[in-house]
């Protein structure tokens, strides 16, 4: 959403959201978003935001591990909708399906449950969109395991970083 756009209730939300410098390692700015889930009207707004352009189009939100989860938890109650986790690897006791991807700073296997109906429409959610290949490999587990992604909302979209062009269309609330 361009700034302009933004509303002064999401104006404030995003000013919650700390950098943390070297953070899991040098080189890296972590985008801390607890301040911003710890403030109700900004976590209500933001999970509107996130999930209103599907609005109708979703049967089930997908949120990745681990801070994908609460927004996902949020806004699938927000919309009257069920949650499907996309965990880490081993952290399921039951994981039909598993991808490995590239981090910006290493590499990841995330999995997900079965429990889906063939066909579910899915809102795949995250927090924060930077070099994509966490979105990327979720929409891939969401889609293997015989679902359909109508869309990918995230919180943060850090520019530059190459997301947007491996993941293509998806919704974004704050850029940076």
């Amino acid at each position: 959403m361009p700034e302009a756009e933004l509303s002064s209730a999401l104006v404030r939300a995003q000013s919650l959201i700390r950098n943390v410098p070297d953070y899991p390692q040098p080189g890296i700015v972590f985008r801390d978003i607890t301040p911003l889930l710890a403030d109700a009207e900004a976590l209500r707004v933001t999970t509107e935001a996130i999930i209103e352009p599907f609005a109708g189009q979703f049967d089930v939100i997908a949120g990745i591990e681990a801070r994908g989860f609460i927004l996902a938890s949020a806004a699938a109650i927000a919309a009257g909708t069920g949650l499907i986790p996309i965990r880490k690897a081993g952290k399921l006791p039951r994981p039909a399906a598993s991808v490995d991807y590239a981090l910006e700073y290493g590499t990841a296997t995330i999995e997900m449950h079965d429990d889906l109906p063939a066909g579910s429409r899915v809102l795949l959610i995250d927090d924060v969109l930077a070099t994509g290949g966490t979105l990327a490999a979720g929409r891939q587990l969401v889609e293997r395991l015989g679902s359909h992604v109508v869309g990918i909302s995230v919180l943060f979209e850090i520019d530059g970083l190459g997301g947007r062009e491996l993941i293509g269309d998806l919704h974004t609330v704050f850029h940076a």
